[in-house]
């Protein structure tokens, strides 16, 4: 079975399922990976994404889920992300295969550190990177794992699984083995070495991820989900086992794949008229290619580019009404203020009471997630949007 979907019917069956409203544990059994950022110019990606899904997000709430409760845990996947504590016999073969190859050459070339951190780590518990004395610099500019020996060991023996994040301190690691932190049920689970079994399961989780996925959606989306005929053979397995479903999508008959846990999504109710405000990382926002052909919308993050080079602006997230993208917002929270200098209609949006209201309605929640004191709003942005904005 082939499903053929129109945009319209698309778009619903993504705002459906990547956007109902839940609990934390509940994001993280639906969507089962959650990107990690270190920029928190109004929380971080984890924040925001939670935000869009919990009602009643607070800045910093994933925490204790994550470091007291053991909810979820930090793992490579794509890129830095947050996945389920239950993940952790299955992700065996990404910690013993996939990991990027400088953790093995930094773990190959100081042994003597690798043996130091682990000393140190039984005898004072978790530590960062800072807590060790020895501040041997790193040769090279590997300045994204860090300046340090000891800073990159750790980093490498993270990726590897032998140690884990403990904690987090204003966004840095501290580090534990794994029996610290990893519950005992998932932890003496064996880990699979069947690779083929393996590549359905992380392929399945990135669809699961996603809602709708192409198969030729970009590189970075596959991290950790072996080569090409990998995945593909890993598809066919999964179409033929019912767990994914293909699709074409609009009127140019786009190749997608479903995920079944997403198939109740399909001819769903209403769509809810909220207005969100997304982080520049949601999974909904994965495949920016996907998302034109989708949506009709265009977003590029452009917190890497130089400022001459940047349309909109550093840190700009898109402002979803329902099932469509109609504004963009430029803002930073930062002393208890919530400052927001630039908003962007689409340009074929239409503003209504109706729309003004939601806005109203995203910008008292919004600023109740971050805990501001107040909002400033620059002159630039058209008084009517002002107007709804600073509303509290």
């Amino acid at each position: 079975m082939v499903l053929s979907l129109s945009l319209a019917e698309a778009t619903r069956i993504l705002v459906a399922y990547q956007l109902e409203r839940s609990d934390i544990p509940g994001v993280f059994d639906r969507l089962g990976s959650i990107q990690y950022d270190p920029l928190n110019p109004v929380g971080r990606n984890v924040d925001l994404v939670l935000q869009a899904r919990v009602p009643g997000y607070r800045v910093h709430g994933w925490l204790a889920p994550t470091y007291r409760d053991r909810v979820a845990y930090d793992a490579w996947d794509k890129q830095a992300c947050l996945v389920p504590v239950s993940d952790w016999p299955h992700r065996h073969p990404i910690r013993d295969r996939f990991h990027p190859w400088h953790d093995r050459q930094i773990l190959g070339e100081y042994p003597d550190t690798v043996g130091a951190v682990f000393r140190e780590l039984d005898a004072r518990g978790p530590m960062s990177s800072i807590d060790f004395e020895d501040r041997t610099q790193a040769p090279g500019r590997h300045t994204w794992y860090g300046p340090t020996v000891v800073k990159r060991v750790l980093r490498a023996l993270w990726a590897r699984g032998e140690l884990v994040t403990h904690h987090r301190v204003a966004g840095r690691h501290y580090y534990h083995r794994p029996e610290h932190v990893i519950p005992e049920p998932y932890r003496s689970q064996p880990g699979s070495q069947d690779l083929s079994a393996y590549f359905r399961w992380v392929v399945l989780r990135r669809h699961q991820t996603a809602g709708l996925l192409r198969p030729g959606a970009p590189a970075e989306i596959w991290s950790v989900c072996g080569a090409r005929p990998d995945r593909d053979r890993a598809v066919r397995e999964l179409v033929d086992a019912g767990d994914l479903i293909p699709a074409r999508v609009g009127p140019r008959q786009v190749p997608f794949h479903l995920p079944a846990s997403a198939v109740p999504y399909l001819g769903g109710g209403p769509v809810v008229r909220l207005v969100r405000f997304l982080g520049p990382l949601d999974s909904l926002l994965w495949d920016r290619r996907a998302v034109r052909e989708i949506f009709g919308f265009d977003y590029i993050w452009e917190v890497y580019k130089k400022p001459q080079d940047r349309r909109w602006g550093y840190y700009v997230l898109p402002v979803l009404w329902g099932d469509r993208f109609v504004a963009r917002i430029d803002s930073r929270f930062e002393n208890g203020t919530w400052r927001i200098a630039r908003w962007w209609w689409e340009e074929d949006v239409r503003v209504t009471v109706d729309l003004l209201a939601a806005v109203r309605s995203a910008s008292r929640r919004f600023s109740r997630y971050l805990g501001a004191f107040a909002i400033e709003i620059s002159e630039s942005v058209e008084p009517r949007v002002r107007a709804a904005l600073g509303a509290r």
